[in-house]
């Protein structure tokens, strides 16, 4: 199977930065290059921060853009996100749809079982687990210990140097959530977003990484006394997930036009 995945596409209508950012044309940049893959993804999943404000106006505008994909997407919610808004215009998105105020979920019709969880808190940016959702995901979890899984999240469960994103990161039930998915072995890769970055970190049995963001990046900043946070415009991307025989490969792409390919 190949998973294609994207993240904080911050779709937004006016408000600030937007004229600078530019996150609708910069979507649809990424949906082209996907469309145009070879071998073309299976899935593509959409790891939260669909739209900046979470408003009705900016998932309208959303929707047809992402609809000009040739290949199925799923979408989980980042903290920019309105998960009631979200259902609404995503209405024909059966896995959405539940009367639980989380938007979570487990698909099971691919080769890699798809599981989706909810770490926003309304109104906040940083995320947490309650134990609603982590009974959840333990029970999840437990319905197919054997099946090769991939589990998708906003907020990484884990640390990652950016001091002023860490202290909007995961900060409630991360090490719940280590220790629920510890005693499996069949969990491939937790796609999480939220970073606007490619990172790595082993959690438990397996690994989590972040996206880059489609729209926008954020300025990489190891310093622990850093007093602001920065957004860039390295190149936008995106990654590919293929499912080889020793379990996925993560393989990093950049969106754009660069020269090449040229034969060795």
């Amino acid at each position: 199977m190949l998973i294609a995945q994207i993240s904080d596409l911050h779709i937004q209508q006016g408000g600030k930065d937007s004229e600078l950012i530019q996150a609708a044309p910069h979507l649809a940049a990424c949906i082209r290059a996907l469309n145009r893959l070879a071998p073309r993804p299976d899935l593509v999943v959409v790891t939260g921060d669909l739209t900046e404000h979470g408003q009705k106006e900016e998932y309208l505008l959303l929707k047809p853009i992402l609809e000009q994909l040739d290949i199925p997407f799923v979408l989980i919610p980042g903290n920019h996100d309105s998960p009631a808004t979200l259902r609404e215009v995503f209405h024909d998105h059966d896995y959405l749809q539940s009367p639980s105020p989380f938007i979570q979920y487990a698909i099971d019709t691919w080769p890699l079982r798809i599981v989706g969880l909810d770490t926003t808190v309304p109104m906040r940016s940083e995320g947490a687990l309650c134990a609603q959702r982590l009974s959840w995901l333990a029970d999840t979890l437990a319905q197919a210990p054997d099946t090769p899984t991939v589990v998708l999240m906003h907020h990484p469960p884990f640390e990652t140097g950016i001091k002023l994103m860490d202290e909007l990161g995961l900060l409630t039930g991360r090490d719940a959530f280590a220790d629920i998915i510890a005693p499996y072995r069949n969990i491939e890769r937790i796609l999480c977003g939220h970073l606007h970055r490619t990172m790595l970190c082993r959690v438990g049995p397996t690994v989590a990484s972040t996206c880059p963001g489609t729209a926008h990046q954020i300025a990489l900043d190891l310093d622990p006394a850093a007093q602001a946070l920065h957004f860039n415009f390295e190149p936008p991307g995106y990654q590919l997930h293929w499912q080889g025989a020793q379990g996925l490969v993560t393989h990093h792409v950049a969106i754009g036009d660069f020269s090449g390919p040229y034969p060795f």
